[in-house]
């Protein structure tokens, strides 16, 4: 079987299962943003699993497109040097949500590999987590599976989510390859060894594991599996190396005639082959390649296949050639790849042009060292100037390494590349880490309290992680001054806008760091050029920069207020302030009630309304303890602090950010939304002033639409329309208690329109003006009716047709329901499965529905024939 067969065959079994075929999603986790990709097939499906999600179906089966090169699965430095590890992969499930459990997960994946597949049954190995009794007499004495060829394993079979949350107990299938491949059965001295591989996993989540560390039975357990597809094809096409099996071998042969290689054994080749797949899903998704987050995984994985063919001797761009042939390959399964084509081919060529201006010289620098090197380490700083000069990521350069036989200075590199290494901060942030290898003097007085503008001399000036004397226009620099009126990021206020000047130059500030005593302003030259010594002047953006302290003030009457309407045990755990809004994380078990969150409000504004002054205090950290000051979370205090008081200690903390005059300053308070991020940890967003005022506007135009459209005001719009959906549901009720009387009636009317065929009653037939449900009902009473016999009935609803399938028990093992679904779906460019006695279906072309009803009873004819 091909790798397409293979999958195909795989839906289509869960499909007759009565799974919903759902669709692979992006690689991009849209519920998970602790995710950099998504890297397992249930990472779509966890807010089902976690409840925080509703879907209209309790199984599902799915072929989800994976990458693991980044974060914590990583299988980047490995890939083209093992038989099994990619960057992108398929993985194969069928999910559960509090429908099916381990019986059912057991017996179905065994069925598909002995039955489907028609894998020898003595060639499979099973293990459960060795507390797992209930599986273990599923598999031995149900299944039947032989005690030989089974193991109860400890946490290697105990799955979790997260630290807490759904978690429990799996069972593992493994393939043995045979006896002459080295190692042992899972669980003995040598089971790493690769005779047996894992080829598919059963997750019984039945656990609801608390912070505290026990273990609370789910009230729904759930099943999710997985099972990699490029495994299992090389399975069933009887190989040992996954790119040994079709799909790689076609990637193989285009990566070679690209290249002008001819050995298809090639490791660069299977790195090639293995990384266009990646690249070429990550830009269908939206990734392009940066020096930040997902876009800079994309890059490694580009530059490292780039480097691959120039070791094969290819100088010239021929990556992006390579996905023709991969649209050829996977396209039929994954039709927005065949659309995308055009861009992924542009984004691949322009990387490729802009690495290639400096793969020789970083090359050419590597060599050098090596050939002076004594030893067989790679010194860190080498790894670093390799990366910060030519862009060559750490990975690429283990590779050159690892070739011929040497190492590298993991410490130095990391000591050299932490802010690299650590690009947890948001995307566009400055990386002050270089500070620590650059050791500046001195220190730079902040002014800005008392006054938006000011002025210093450059103490400092960074331009692309190096010191240097002047800046240009045109450069994305960094200054340095002795003394500034922009306030540097901290305490969770975002760093100060506005612009340096001199008599000929400007320098365009769009962000503003602290480094130990020293404040990093980032931005632009756009006009003339400044030098070390010289005296500039700092000028904040005045109304971003009382925006900001508006907000700011905001967020410490917030968390007194929380404090008041929920309890002294509320302690803030983050929070992020702009000119825009502010957001507020804190400890709280619970969510906010609608009845709490309008309180919390009041009591903001009531303080708001007193106009009460903000007050500064600089004192050392006893007095502002003896006082009731509260700290901020996350911040570092020295002897002497900044204490903050507003009201009649209505709210008493630390804090050295920038704050209104008086809390009438701040107008409005408005929280926008509240939710948990965490176990233990709310957030709430909130606006202040002109932007809670734009908020309250919008809301009461949206009421007013709705008053128009309802015919009602203000004052009773909420009993209009708890009075309307009071009249929908009873509707709804007499229109499906019409529904079916109609049903009814027309069933009445077919019986005459059935036919017999070798003693079995057959009707097919189109009803009017039902829905599904009823139509599922109907095929039901039609075959109580007719007694042995075999009904598919259809309806239209707008452009879509219903099919429904029922055949009695008698004969269901002579005419699959499921069989007789397909048949007529294929001539209607639908699809449908089902059981033997009962199968669904849709399909899109109204004008073939009357041949095709038609056709099933010559169908059915034919198959009591043969």
């Amino acid at each position: 079987m091909k790798t397409a067969e293979i999958r195909n065959a795989f839906l289509k079994y869960f499909e007759r299962q009565n799974h919903e075929l759902v669709a692979s999603s992006s690689l991009i986790p849209a519920n998970d943003p602790t995710l950099l990709f998504t890297n397992a097939g249930m990472v779509p499906f966890k807010d089902v699993f976690l409840g925080n999600e509703n879907c209209n179906y309790v199984r599902a089966t799915s072929s989800q497109r994976c990458v693991r090169a980044g974060g914590k699965h990583n299988d980047l430095e490995n890939v083209g040097y093992t038989a099994r590890h990619h960057t992108f992969f398929e993985m194969l499930g069928n999910f559960s949500f509090g429908d099916y459990f381990k019986r059912d997960a057991i017996r179905l994946a065994w069925q598909f590999l002995t039955e489907e597949l028609q894998l020898p049954k003595e060639r499979l190995w099973i293990t459960v987590h060795e507390s797992d009794d209930e599986a273990a007499s599923i598999w031995l004495d149900e299944i039947g599976v032989s005690p030989d060829r089974f193991s109860r394993l400890g946490e290697d079979n105990f799955w979790q989510m997260a630290d807490t949350g759904p978690c429990g107990p799996c069972s593992e299938i493994f393939y043995d390859h045979g006896e002459d491949i080295p190692g042992g059965p899972p669980g003995s001295h040598n089971d790493e060894l690769d005779r047996y591989i894992e080829i598919w996993n059963l997750v019984f989540m039945q656990y609801d594991r608390k912070a505290d560390g026990t273990m609370e039975p789910l009230p729904k357990p759930s099943i999710d599996t997985g099972m990699g597809l490029e495994r299992i094809t090389a399975v069933m096409q009887g190989v040992h190396n996954n790119y040994d099996i079709d799909l790689f071998q076609a990637l193989l042969k285009a990566a070679a005639k690209a290249t002008g290689t001819s050995d298809l054994e090639n490791k660069s080749l299977r790195v090639i082959a293995d990384h266009i797949r990646s690249c070429s899903f990550l830009i269908v998704d939206g990734v392009l390649p940066s020096n930040e987050g997902r876009g800079y995984v994309l890059r490694r994985i580009i530059r490292r296949a780039i480097r691959h063919g120039n070791q094969l001797g290819q100088n010239q761009p021929f990556f992006h050639d390579l996905v023709s042939d991969l649209v050829d390959i996977m396209g039929d399964a994954y039709p927005e790849l065949i659309g995308a084509r055009a861009h992924v081919e542009e984004v691949l060529l322009k990387e490729e042009r802009q690495f290639e201006k400096t793969l020789d010289k970083g090359m050419s620098l590597l060599s050098s060292v090596l050939s002076e090197l004594e030893g067989d380490v790679i010194s860190g700083d080498v790894v670093f100037a390799l990366y910060d000069t030519y862009g060559f990521p750490v990975d690429l350069t283990n590779d050159i390494a690892r070739e011929k036989g040497l190492s590298l200075d993991m410490l130095g590199y990391e000591k050299s590349m932490a802010a690299q290494r650590k690009r947890a901060r948001a995307a566009g942030k400055f990386n002050t880490d270089y500070i620590q290898q650059l050791k500046l003097d001195g220190e730079t007085d902040f002014t800005g309290y008392d006054s938006t503008l000011g002025e210093g001399n450059v103490i400092a000036l960074i331009l692309r992680g190096e010191l240097v004397d002047r800046v240009s226009e045109g450069d994305e620099a960094t200054i340095v001054l002795n003394s500034t009126s922009f306030y540097a990021e901290s305490g969770g206020q975002t760093g100060d806008h506005g612009c340096l000047r001199a008599d000929s130059s400007e320098f365009k500030v769009k962000d503003c760091q602290k480094k130990d005593l020293h404040f990093l302003h980032i931005g632009t030259v756009v006009s003339g050029s400044i030098d070390v010594g010289q005296k500039l002047y700092s000028l904040v953006d005045a109304s971003d920069r009382l925006a900001t302290g508006l907000n700011h003030s905001a967020t410490h009457l917030l968390h007194a207020a929380l404090r008041q309407t929920l309890g002294e045990h509320v302690m803030q755990k983050g929070s992020l302030v702009d000119s825009r809004r502010l957001r507020f994380d804190f400890s709280h078990t619970e969510g906010i009630s609608p009845e709490q969150r309008k309180s919390i409000e009041g009591v903001i504004n009531a303080e708001i309304r007193r106009n009460t002054v903000v007050k500064i205090d600089i004192c050392d950290m006893k007095t502002a303890q003896n006082k009731g000051a509260m700290s901020l979370f996350g911040e570092k205090y020295g002897n002497e602090v900044r204490m903050l008081t507003i009201g009649d200690s209505f709210s008493v903390e630390l804090c050295g950010g920038t704050h209104a005059l008086s809390t009438g300053d701040i107008g409005l308070f408005k929280i926008v939304s509240e939710i948990g991020i965490a176990a233990g940890i709310r957030r709430i967003e909130a606006v202040t002033g002109e932007q809670a005022l734009t908020y309250v506007n919008k809301l009461e135009y949206d009421l007013e639409a709705v008053c128009h459209t309802l015919k009602a005001s203000p004052d009773n719009i909420a009993q209009k329309v708890t009075a309307l959906l009071l009249e929908s549901k009873e509707l709804e009720k007499q229109n499906a208690r019409l529904k079916g009387k109609m049903a009814n009636l027309a069933g009445v009317e077919l019986l005459s329109a059935a036919k017999e065929i070798k003693g079995i009653q057959v009707l097919s037939a189109i009803i009017d003006g039902i829905d599904p449900k009823t139509l599922r009902d109907t095929v039901d009473q039609l075959k109580y009716k007719l007694g042995k016999s075999v009904v598919i009935l259809a309806a239209i609803d707008k452009d879509k047709i219903f099919l429904v399938s029922g055949i009695t028990q008698d004969i269901s093992r002579q005419i699959h329901a499921g069989d007789l679904m397909g048949f007529v779906a294929s001539q209607l460019d639908g699809k449908g499965g089902g059981r033997h006695d009962m199968a669904q279906g849709g399909g899109t072309n109204i004008k073939a529905l009357p041949e095709a009803v038609n056709s099933v009873f010559g169908w059915v004819e034919e198959k009591l024939n043969s």
